[in-house]
Parts: C-alpha cells; sequence; structure tokens
C-alpha cells in the first residue's frame, strides 16, 4: 500500500521547527511527501526539505544558542520592524542554497500577505528565500519583504494553515502539522536545571533590553503595546486555524500545543524538534487505533 502525502505546515515561530521532527517520523513510518506548502516557518522548513537539505539545517539549528541567535539578529531602528532578517536569510543561504520553486524536486509553495493589497499571495515559482523572506515576515518584528511595488509579511496573517494551496494527487493523505494548537501542553521534553534557566533568562532579558531601546520613550507601557499586539495577532490565527480545520478536515493532524514553547525560543531547537516527533508518533498512534 502506497503512503503517499500531501503535507501542510502551519505557522508558528520556533514552535515551527517541530515540523523537522514530524517530518522525520513520518518518513520513518514509510510516508513519502509528494508535496509541501507551509507559511511562516513551515515554508521555511518546507523549502528547506524541498532541497533536500532539511539534516542539513536541523544539524545547524541544534547548534544554535542565545548568543548565536543575537548574533544573527540584526536589529533596527525602523518603524517597519525591529528586525531586519538579512544576516540570518543569508546564513540560511550557505546551508539551503538559493533555488528556484519551479526546479524543486516536489510541488511547493509558501504563502504570505500583500500587506498593502490584504490580500493572500502564494509563491510557487520564482526565488526561494523571496518567497521564505515574505512568508517568515512577522508584523511589528521583521520588516516587511519587498518585491517589486509589493510588500509583504507574514502568511500567517490571512492563510497560518495552508490546505487549500497544497498541490495534492488523487490517493494523496492529506497531513496538517499545527503547532498553534489549543490542546493542553505535555510536560515530556523535560525542564532544563536552574543554571540554564538562569543562563537563558540573563539572554532573554538582553533581547528585552535591545527592544527597549528601539522604542521611542522607552516606556515600560510601550513595551506592553509591542507584546499586547504578539498576542492579539496570535490569537486571530488560532481563530483563523480552527477555521480552516473545521472547513478542510485532514486525514492526519498533528498537533503541538501553543503552550509547548515560546514563539522566540529560537535556541531550542533539539528539545521542540524532539517535541514534533512525539506529538507525530501520538498522532500515528491515535491512527492506528481508529483504523
Amino acid at each position: 500500500m502506497e503512503k503517499n502525502i500531501a503535507l501542510v505546515l502551519s505557522s508558528g515561530g520556533a514552535r515551527g521547527y517541530a515540523h523537522i521532527g514530524a517530518i522525520k517520523v513520518l518518513e520513518r513510518h514509510g510516508y513519502t511527501i509528494t508535496s509541501i506548502a507551509g507559511t511562516s516557518m513551515g515554508a521555511m522548513v518546507g523549502g528547506a526539505y524541498a532541497t533536500g537539505r532539511l539534516a542539513a539545517f536541523e544539524h545547524w539549528l541544534v547548534s544554535l544558542d542565545i548568543r548565536e541567535v543575537l548574533r544573527l539578529t540584526d536589529f533596527s531602528i525602523s518603524p517597519k520592524g525591529f528586525v531586519k532578517g538579512i544576516k540570518i536569510i543569508e546564513k540560511i543561504k550557505e546551508i539551503v542554497p538559493e533555488c528556484f520553486i519551479e526546479d524543486l524536486r516536489i510541488p511547493y509553495c509558501a504563502v504570505a500577505t500583500d500587506i498593502i493589497k490584504g490580500e493572500e499571495s502564494v509563491f510557487e515559482e520564482g526565488s526561494l528565500y523571496d518567497a521564505i523572506r515574505a512568508s517568515i515576515s512577522i508584523p511589528t518584528v521583521f520588516q516587511p519583504q519587498k518585491i517589486g511595488e509589493h510588500y509583504y509579511v507574514d502568511g500567517g496573517i490571512i492563510n497560518p494553515i495552508p490546505v487549500n494551496r497544497v498541490k495534492r494527487n488523487k490517493g494523496d493523505l492529506l497531513v496538517v502539522v499545527d503547532v498553534n494548537s489549543p490542546v493542553p501542553r505535555q510536560n515530556r521534553v523535560g525542564i532544563p536545571d536552574n543554571k540554564e534557566h538562569e543562563d537563558h533568562q540573563e539572554q532573554i532579558n538582553l533581547i528585552h533590553s535591545k527592544i527597549n531601546k528601539l522604542i521611542p520613550g522607552k516606556k515600560a507601557e510601550e513595551l506592553s503595546i509591542f507584546n499586547l499586539s504578539n498576542k492579539s495577532i496570535a490569537t486571530m490565527i488560532r481563530k483563523i486555524s480552527e477555521l480552516t480545520l473545521e472547513k478542510h478536515q485532514p486525514d492526519l493532524l498533528i498537533n503541538i500545543s501553543i503552550e509547548s514553547f515560546n514563539a522566540y525560543d529560537f535556541y531550542k531547537a533539539k528539545e521542540i524538534i524532539r517535541e514534533g516527533e512525539l506529538a507525530t508518533l501520538d498522532a500515528l498512534n491515535q491512527l492506528v487505533t481508529v483504523t
């Protein structure tokens, strides 16, 4: 029996590292990914997979500590966003080379939002990195990606789980990985010891300090507005995701709790990837039980 799947990878910031774990487990269980669609980090991971460089991408991600994450974060005073995003994209290009989407080994698309038109944009051809950079541009954090006369931001604003955009052949199972799921968090990854936690907290405070310096007036309440904006976007994405999954029910839904990790935990790749593996095993076990 063939086990071909059309794979959909959601937005979700650093939690999107879990997509890597999901892909690894699916392939170990004999599934063949015939096409892939992703939004934001889902577009990044999906692109790495479609180029055949996912293992190298994972190897690099798990090597990152928070100091390296900070080094790759090119902060800006631009009102369009705190982060330019140039450093990180150039670094990833060293691992996952630039190419044209139409030359990838499987059908692939990345979803972004044309912020001026207020419309969804689906990248199915052209520069892979134009597509990825557009799709990952979290509003108020990353500066929008300008392509021609268009400005693009995170595709999660309009289509965080692009089920309706994946190419699906006859007989393909539809598999969705949702890293913003409202399911309860499971404490299975382990809690870092106090020393590690203190080190991480110290670095997180450095990030907050840098952001404070970029906000005019540096008032505490203005930083709260920044946090409120992100929480509002997350709430909107969650609601859109729920409606999408009601309308397009997948054959297999892999849920990673939105409470499992922060969207900015980019230095926790190993733990997040493992969470993706475990969540996928859970979903496959439930599938076997049902069938």
